[in-house]
């Protein structure tokens, strides 16, 4: 089982390498169970690039459905994640149903259907980023911190989605809301082709106000989180300083923040937790 954990955590550090250093700073004996529910998170997020098709993505993210159901017992075990996974839910008490439903918001990432309103992605965020927050959350502490779990999940998925616009508009897909879009007259054929605006920049100008609102609500609810909860909330420090960065960019080229970076304002997060929703 050890090297079960092990192959999370090096999934982690390679695709979701802010929240493997936020482990870095949670008790040794949680750690497992954290890189065991991010490597899982990284799989279902990944399967539209894994899979290529709708209907093999159906298939994938089915067989994860019917692991947590306990309808896959032989195969979930050769299979680090789900082994490992299946040893957190156990070992936490986490209740399989947060997971599935993860896994069902996940099949819109399957389609070309684009995002029709802000309540659809605030719905589309809570059910996968909130509840990524709010189950690690239990992991740590016992308890899932609804009320900073859920705004925070709702920024930090907004954040992701703007730094990879470019990529997602190459394939079609849109999770830029189309009311959005609409209300500043934006043609989803420009998006398609690459094609800025000031129709799109005051769109996106929206989101990421949207994005500073759920933060600040996060920001409200951190006084009441309960401090062995923290190691789960630090990536959040990442949100403010890339929605500035965002702001001073072209939708089509993204900055990132230097590795070096994300890597300080996790570290400074994590030793004074005002830093985390700032």
């Amino acid at each position: 089982m050890q090297d079960a954990f092990a192959y999370c955590a090096e999934l982690v550090r390679t695709n979701d390498h802010d929240r493997y250093l936020a482990t870095l700073f949670a008790p040794v004996e949680t750690r497992g169970a954290l890189y065991a529910l991010y490597a899982f998170n990284s799989e279902v997020a990944r399967v539209r690039e894994l899979a290529r098709q709708p209907l093999p993505g159906e298939v994938r993210l089915q067989w994860w459905n019917e692991v947590l159901r306990g309808e896959r017992s032989g195969e979930a075990s050769a299979n680090p994640v789900a082994s490992a996974l299946l040893a957190a839910v156990r070992q936490h008490h986490i209740e399989a149903a947060g997971l599935i439903d993860l896994i069902d918001a996940r099949r819109f990432d399957l389609y070309d259907e684009p995002m029709a309103g802000i309540a659809d992605l605030e719905t589309y965020a809570r059910r996968t980023s909130s509840a990524l927050f709010a189950l690690a959350a239990e992991i740590l502490s016992g308890g899932e911190a609804e009320s900073v779990s859920e705004p925070a999940g709702i920024a930090y998925a907004i954040v992701a989605l703007l730094r990879t616009f470019p990529q997602h508009a190459a394939r079609h897909q849109l999770y830029v809301p189309k009311e959005m879009l609409d209300r500043h007259h934006v043609r989803t054929e420009d998006l398609f082709t690459g094609r800025s605006g000031p129709g799109l920049n005051m769109a996106l100008a929206e989101l990421r106000d949207l994005a500073r609102q759920h933060l600040a609500a996060a920001s409200e609810g951190m006084a009441e989180l309960p401090g062995a909860a923290l190691p789960a909330f630090l990536p959040l420090a990442l949100v403010r300083p890339s929605l500035s960065r965002l702001e001073r960019s072209d939708a089509f080229a993204p900055p990132e923040i230097a590795p070096w970076r994300r890597q300080w304002l996790i570290w400074r997060a994590a030793r004074n937790p005002a830093h985390i929703a700032m």
